[in-house]
Formats: C-alpha cells, sequence, structure tokens
C-alpha cells in the first residue's frame, strides 16, 4: 500500500509522537511506529523497555494495538527512529511480527527524524524467504 503525502505526514507525525513517548532507559534509543490496517485504521507503538531486556518494539507494540482494536492485517508501516545518523528499520523480531500480518503489497516506511522518506520496503526485501502463517499445515487426527 503506497500513502499519499498528507496521509503519510499524518502517520509520520503519530510516529514522532509516539517515539516521544517510549521508555528506553537502558538502550537511550526511543522508536514510533505506526501501523496502518486492513480497514484504513491508523495504530500507534513505542519501543518499552524493561531490566530484564525483554521489553517490546514500537512495531509489536502498534500490532498489538492493531489487534485489540479488531485489525488482522497491515496495509503499510512507518517507522521513525531517534537520530538521523542512520536510518532505523524495523529490527529482526520486528520483521517477523509485521511478516505475520503483512500481503505482498505491505509497504514498510522508515523516516528521518524531519519526515523525509528515507526508505520504502517490501516484507520480501527486509525478510527474504520468510516463514509465516501460510507455511503452517494443520494436521488432522484420524
Amino acid at each position: 500500500m503506497t500513502l499519499n503525502d498528507a496521509n503519510l505526514d499524518r502517520y509520520f507525525k503519530m510516529a514522532s509522537e509516539a517515539r516521544d513517548k517510549a521508555y528506553c532507559p537502558y538502550s537511550n534509543h526511543p522508536v514510533g511506529a505506526v501501523v496502518i490496517d486492513e480497514n484504513g485504521n491508523a495504530h500507534a507503538g513505542c519501543n518499552i523497555s524493561a531490566a530484564h531486556y525483554k521489553g517490546i518494539c514500537a512495531e509489536g507494540c502498534a500490532i498489538s494495538h492493531m489487534i485489540m482494536a479488531g485489525g488482522r492485517q497491515i496495509k503499510a508501516v512507518v517507522v521513525v527512529g531517534p537520530s538521523d545518523e542512520y536510518l532505523c528499520t524495523p529490527c529482526g523480531d520486528c520483521r517477523q511480527r509485521i511478516r505475520e500480518f503483512a500481503t505482498d503489497e505491505t509497504a514498510i516506511y522508515s523516516m528521518w527524524t524531519d519526515g523525509r522518506v528515507g526508505a520504502i520496503h517490501t516484507m520480501e526485501e527486509l525478510l527474504p524467504m520468510s516463514f509465516g502463517p501460510d507455511h503452517i499445515t494443520i494436521r488432522k487426527e484420524t
């Protein structure tokens, strides 16, 4: 799903506001994300660290909000990190979480802190040869 400029600006703002609420005293690496579901609803999330290092990333938080709101498919993702020193893309764990709900058309936008698009990726580019729900065969008892 390609986002138009007006929507991208809105989602960038939502992701930036979520990033500003991040709880990350250990990494000092705040990230905000927005996932857009199959109904066009946007769900924001931020990363939340924990002393035992099993926190949740911004994308996972946003996906949780989507699921709680009844969404089941991700049409697009917008991610913004803490600086412009490097582009913030979803981590490996989040790539797998996004894959669970993505389609071939899902676009993942990595944004610079000033709102410019740094990169747009497909799921295949971020997680080639991925394993997902379509690979699971449910065995029926005989």
